[in-house]
């Protein structure tokens, strides 16, 4: 058996899981499970532009890492019967490194940009003259000879993916015609993606058992989806190959995911808010250095799930532990555990 992952239940894609993501990915909206209301959107904005013969409205994905939003990026492709050209926010430096890629897009063809919102500001300011009249400025020459050509593209439909939809600039945003915000997922909706993914998988599952995998999976598939192969990997080793529930919760035991999805991380964090620092309000800083890890770690790993499972706070004077968080450790919370309402962040 390998030695618990602390990163197990991060929602960021690991090293070395492209090809199973790959096998797991559906291909057709039919196919892809959760998220309706953004199913049913782009299925009338993709069914009006084929009916019209044209590129569809430009797409921007927004939401947390691990719900979908690549794979909903090649649905976009597959159901237009187009091309998909993939690339990132950050390999985007110079707007040389766009206009290449796009003077290479034939008619129709889709180009998915992940984390867009992480692009070079020059790219950017090409990528606003191309989605709007379809057509790049290329600068040559340098100093005062320097001379701009128009160089025109074909028609395209741009897929943006963000995970931080804030960071947007507003003339970028704007440009796209349709966005669509991906929810976290059910229990009910998850134990669907376990199931289906145990089939393609062969992984002998009982419905319990997939339905305490998706108990723990903190609302992402992609969390789901790789505890499903952890729990494959003790049922082969330790039992008879059958996930059942008893071994789906011996499995997660040994990767340290307790009864509500919590990893060794997210505990630490919490033991040291409530054991070091008496509820809070801590910052993150100092929160992150208790627990021996990067405040970026905390913030962005930890916090979005412990805030969701209603077990801290965020405020303007630092992190709070809520009563949840005393009981989740065993531990009886004082009588005032949270500040007066008015201190904490305005939504």
């Amino acid at each position: 058996m390998t030695e618990p992952d602390d990163e197990t239940l991060s929602a960021l894609a690991h090293t070395g899981e492209q090809d199973v993501e790959v096998t797991l990915r559906p291909k057709k909206l039919g196919e892809f499970i959760g998220q309706p209301r953004v199913r049913e959107q782009l299925e009338l904005v993709l069914e009006s532009a084929r009916r019209r013969g044209v590129p569809p409205d430009h797409v921007l994905l927004s939401g947390p890492p691990g719900l979908g939003k690549t794979s909903m990026a090649m649905i976009i492709a597959a159901e237009l019967g187009s091309a998909l050209r993939i690339t990132s926010g950050p390999a985007l430096e110079r707007a040389g490194d766009l206009a290449a890629m796009l003077s290479n897009l034939a008619p129709g063809d889709v180009l998915f940009i992940d984390e867009i919102h992480r692009i070079a500001r020059p790219a950017e300011e090409m990528l606003y003259l191309a989605m709007e009249d379809f057509r790049v400025d290329v600068v040559v020459g340098k100093g005062p000879g320097a001379t701009s050509i128009p160089l025109e593209i074909a028609p395209f439909t741009l897929v943006g993916a963000t995970t931080r939809s804030g960071a947007l600039t507003g003339p970028l945003r704007d440009r796209f015609g349709f966005t669509g915000q991906m929810e976290f997922y059910s229990d009910d909706e998850l134990d669907q993606v376990v199931r289906r993914a145990a089939r393609i998988l062969d992984i002998e599952i009982d419905p319990l058992g997939s339905a305490e995998i998706a108990r723990r999976s903190r609302g992402t598939p992609r969390i789901a989806n790789r505890l499903l192969r952890r729990v494959r990997d003790y049922a082969e080793v330790r039992a008879d190959g059958v996930a059942t529930k008893q071994v789906v919760r011996a499995a997660l035991e040994v990767y340290d995911v307790d009864e509500l999805g919590l990893d060794r991380l997210d505990r630490a964090v919490l033991g040291a808010l409530v054991k070091s620092f008496g509820g809070g309000p801590v910052g993150v800083s100092t929160l992150a250095v208790a627990v021996g890890e990067e405040p970026t770690t905390v913030e962005e790993v930890c916090e979005p799930y412990l805030v969701r499972a209603g077990m801290l706070a965020r405020t303007p004077r630092g992190r709070v532990a809520t009563a949840a968080a005393w009981e989740h450790l065993g531990l009886q919370p004082p009588e005032r555990v949270l500040p007066d309402p008015g201190l904490f962040d305005q939504p």
